[in-house]
């Protein structure tokens, strides 16, 4: 029996899907102690990815929930810290770039616990997102650097970050690989939208530049209303409350289709469907990167700059004419480059937690 340690700490959807293939095969040579903060926490968030990938069922749910960033952060590390203190993990794994990333962190190196970070060395440029903030320190803090690209590689050597920097290539190209086929035989929401495979336009927004700016938010609707094909919309929490607090929910409603937060098959069959995406995710764009759809991104920037230098990927901003113009864009696609490995990165993951430890 492993008596080795690993306190593997995920809160939202993109981590769960991380996750998804680093525990099924961490679990064969150490002993994982899998910890939910809580940050997603409603069934169409969190329990459905569980239940859908066969994540092993969390051995403790923080319950933590929503709240400022520096409340919810403060709790999570209160609550983690207890974990830490009960469990005494030999070290603690942590996904991408959320705050329950950096709470975890933040824990783990007041304790002296190493840290291993996956899809570390990712930048986006731009202080003013909490993500952004979050990836930097928790790079500083870790002691094993899991990233995605060669890029990533000599951000890192730019900051000053050379030792225990591992490429391995992009998880969640693992998590596709998996999944693709299955989402194909069992997902029926292509019909449950009324949608046709290539005759629609898939939306994701949920960062908080654009649901808590009124301007931006009406302008990226705009933009969707204007669209060439029906827009199916997958409506996060956040901004549903956004679009009826800024008197948009009638329009969206009416003119798009608006979905509830999906499970991971029926939005993997979304984006593998879709003529393009229109996203602020940066998970989103590496989905659809993998399953050769074009995207339209609403940020002036992303941290996954090499699918941009692709010309797989386009940055509009919230300007609705850059939006309508993207969404109308029909010129080919250049060949598409392998970009972030071979699928395989869970393992090369694990083979490096396991001789570290």
């Amino acid at each position: 029996m492993p008596t080795q340690t690993v306190l593997s700490v995920v809160g939202a959807r993109p981590q769960f899907i991380k996750a998804f293939p680093v525990s099924r095969l961490l679990r064969e040579r150490c002993s994982e102690v899998l910890v939910h903060t809580g940050q997603h926490y409603d069934f169409g968030m969190s329990d459905v990815f569980f239940d859908e990938l066969d994540i092993p069922t969390p051995e403790y749910n923080l319950g933590v929930g929503s709240a400022s960033h520096a409340e919810q952060t403060a709790e999570m590390m209160r609550k983690l810290d207890e974990v830490v203190v009960a469990e005494n993990p030999d070290l603690v794994l942590v996904y991408g770039d959320t705050n329950s990333t950096l709470a975890a962190t933040l824990v783990a190196v007041k304790r002296t616990i190493p840290i291993a970070h996956v899809e570390a060395g990712l930048r986006s440029g731009d202080w003013s997102m909490p993500e952004e903030v979050n990836r930097v320190l928790t790079d500083h803090c870790s002691s094993l650097l899991f990233v995605p690209s060669d890029l990533a590689v000599k951000t890192l050597a730019n900051e000053g970050i050379t030792a225990g920097v591992v490429v391995t290539g992009d998880v969640m190209y693992d998590a596709i690989t998996l999944v693709r086929d299955r989402a194909r035989d069992e997902s029926t929401i292509l019909d449950e939208a009324g949608v046709e495979p290539g005759e629609y336009i898939l939306a994701t927004v949920h960062r908080q530049a654009n649901t808590d700016d009124p301007a931006r938010l009406e302008r990226i609707v705009r933009g969707f209303v204007d669209a060439p094909l029906p827009v199916v919309f997958t409506v996060h929490p956040r901004t549903e409350a956004a679009l009826k607090r800024n008197g948009l929910w009638e329009l969206t409603t009416r003119e798009l289709i608006v979905l509830e937060p999906l499970g991971y098959l029926d939005f993997v069959r979304l984006v593998d469907d879709a003529d393009r995406v229109a996203t602020d995710s940066g998970g989103v764009q590496k989905e659809a990167f993998y399953l050769d759809t074009r995207c339209v991104t609403l940020r002036e920037e992303t941290e996954w700059v090499e699918t941009i230098e692709s010309g797989w990927n386009e940055l509009v901003g919230t300007d609705t004419d850059a939006i309508r113009t993207a969404l109308r864009r029909t010129d080919e696609l250049p060949p598409k480059p392998s970009l972030y490995g071979d699928g395989d990165a869970a393992r090369r993951i694990v083979d490096a937690v396991v001789n570290a430890l």
